[in-house]
């Protein structure tokens, strides 16, 4: 999520109330542009200037050499890319930054264009549609964050050191890409710095060398990864191993945040322990948590590793409830990614019901008290919002995160815990690494429980603005 917390409604502008959707009226995705250019977006209608057609991207091989003293960085990225028609230009996400050189398989690009968000690239060969190919940018500047409609994004300084904070639109701020995220590739991300800094990315580190004063690292994932969930964190860390199962767990913080780490991160292992049990296993080799020197306004997720500000420790296990949203995030929105921004429910949801798993599993309320005190807020606000459609200025509102529970929450009171926790796991398992939609959960469950009452329960939840009762 982005670290501009969700709006209040109390005081947003409140806009007028959104029709009832139904399940049974989705919009259609928009076709790819005519044969011969791809288009410069996904076709997203809440990102619609994110995203480009006419290819996939399949690899990201990413090599960057930052300057923290002076916020200067020079980058390679070399992108492997799948044409799904014939072209003979397409265009990358890209924002802040000069180009100085781009190649497509090693020969010099006819032309290149460059505007804001956006890098177009004319080729000397057309790519014809079912080949591979590969385009490099040779790039340079000052990195910064993106101006949104959810506030600042992406690369971002801090104090000492940088943190990328991606969602849903800063991955152009750092490197060329195809912003959107239905389309998931792997990833090498090598990071040279200045030799006091730590830099954290995601997945496994797999190399790190020192040469004259400066650090290089180097991650590699494996897995398929949305471009949002890329990230870069550069600071004075220390390193602190938690457990090896089930999966490897590391913290990375400030040495004078070393007590209260070690308080309000104990039980890490057993809330993963909790959530495998809940949603089957952890779906990546690694789990890391950073935290920052810096204040953070929100936590924030990112592909294997979630990031937090010194401002969410305080060694009295007072962030409970967000270490466990971001835990669950793992799951429910990087291993499963929707494939559109509209059904951002299914990843909000599940983390916010997880907050209320885990009170349930480590003896705090029960599930049910917690839904009927969330339900008992959202009665209080405005019914203007539809959870399955909120516009892109109301993705993050926090209705979408409560109801998103509370229609979970009403799953599995219909369908009792060893059906609905049953279906969850097999639904992770089915679609580990892939792209979802609300349709796609739908059926899902309806074929795994063999119950009619998913679609009914889903829809009166997230399609209609009227709030049900439990």
């Amino acid at each position: 999520m982005p670290r501009t917390p969700p709006k209040s409604p109390a005081l947003a502008t409140i806009p007028a109330p959104s029709p009832a959707k139904s399940l049974t009226a989705l919009p259609p995705r928009p076709a790819l542009a005519a044969a011969g250019h791809g288009s410069a977006s996904a076709g997203d209608p809440y990102l619609p200037g994110n995203g480009n057609g006419g290819y996939l991207a399949l690899h990201y091989d990413l090599d960057l050499d930052y300057r923290v003293s002076t916020n200067q960085l020079r980058g390679t990225a070399t992108v492997t890319g799948l044409a799904s028609l014939r072209l003979d230009r397409f265009s990358l996400d890209f924002d802040g930054l000069t180009v100085d050189r781009v190649t497509v398989d090693g020969v010099r690009a006819q032309k290149v264009s460059q505007s804001k968000r956006k890098l177009t690239i004319t080729v000397a060969t057309a790519i014809e549609a079912g080949e591979r190919f590969e385009v490099t940018v040779r790039y340079r500047g000052t990195p910064h964050p993106l101006n949104s409609i959810w506030g600042e994004v992406g690369w971002e300084e801090l104090d000492d050191g940088v943190l990328v904070a991606g969602q849903p639109t800063g991955a152009a701020s750092w490197f060329p890409c195809n912003d959107h995220p239905s389309n998931k590739a792997s990833f090498r991300i090598r990071v040279a710095c200045e030799d006091p800094y730590t830099v954290v990315s995601n997945g496994a580190l797999i190399a790190r060398t020192t040469r004259s004063g400066r650090s290089s690292w180097t991650y590699e994932v494996t897995e398929p990864m949305a471009t949002y969930l890329a990230t870069v964190l550069i600071g004075r860390y220390r390193r602190a191993d938690v457990a090896a199962a089930p999966v490897a767990q590391r913290i990375f913080f400030p040495a004078n945040l070393a007590r209260e780490v070690a308080v309000d991160f104990a039980r890490l292992p057993e809330m993963i322990a909790v959530f495998d049990g809940l949603f089957g296993p952890y779906p990546f080799g690694v789990y890391s948590v950073v935290v920052t020197d810096d204040e953070l306004e929100i936590p924030l997720e990112a592909h294997g590793l979630a990031v937090f500000g010194r401002n969410h420790v305080d060694g009295l296990h007072g962030s409970d409830r967000l270490i466990a949203h971001e835990l669950a995030h793992q799951w429910f929105g990087n291993s499963l990614t929707v494939s559109r921004w509209q059904d951002i429910w299914l990843h909000e949801g599940f983390a916010c019901y997880a907050e209320w798993l885990w009170a349930e599993a480590s003896g705090g309320l029960p599930a049910d008290t917690s839904a009927a005190v969330h339900r008992a807020e959202i009665e209080a606000l405005p019914r203007d919002i539809v959870v399955g459609d909120p516009g892109p200025h109301d993705m993050f509102d926090d209705r979408v995160y409560k109801r998103g529970a509370l229609a979970l929450h009403a799953l599995r009171r219909s369908l009792g815990d060893d059906v609905f926790f049953g279906a969850v796991r097999a639904y992770t398992r089915a679609r580990h690494h892939g792209s979802v939609s609300t349709d796609d959960f739908v059926e899902f469950f309806t074929v795994h429980t063999d119950s009619s009452e998913i679609r009914r329960i889903v829809d009166r939840w997230i399609y209609r603005s009227a709030l049900p009762k439990l």
